[in-house]
């Protein structure tokens, strides 16, 4: 969607660790921390490569494979304003009714067809408000 809409669309990512999985919280801020470094996207898409094996042990080799720097890294993980960030996105999505991940959101409205197509509709019927 970015491709065909690049003026037009931009993702933003919200944080919603279920507790279900009890590693999803440490992932979400390990990425957070790795954002700091402009690395998210590459940690995210490792995180759930690697999600039946997450553990303290798995964040750190993610963390080395991206070239991370280590120091800043580990500082950042503890880092109050991230464990806030993750928690108010927690918060926000319980608001705007997510239940479980992924949820999609487009201008506000769930996207029920997850589907390319679905996108398309979706983000044609919010533009032509405009």
């Amino acid at each position: 969607m970015l491709d065909t809409y690049p003026e037009s669309v931009r993702i933003v990512f919200k944080n919603f660790p279920l507790k279900i999985h009890k590693f999803a919280t440490k992932a979400a801020i390990a990425a957070m921390a790795a954002d700091t470094q402009g690395r998210f996207w590459e940690f995210h898409d490792l995180l759930f490569d690697n999600f039946g094996k997450l553990d303290d042990q798995k964040i750190k080799e993610i963390a080395t494979e991206l070239g991370l720097n280590r120091e800043k890294f580990e500082t950042e993980k503890k880092d109050l304003k991230i464990l806030a960030k993750v928690r108010q996105d927690f918060q926000d999505g319980r608001k705007a009714g997510v239940r479980g991940t992924p949820t999609i959101f487009v201008n506000g409205k769930k996207l029920k067809n997850r589907t390319l197509e679905g996108f398309k509709v979706l983000i044609d019927k919010e533009l032509k408000k405009k």
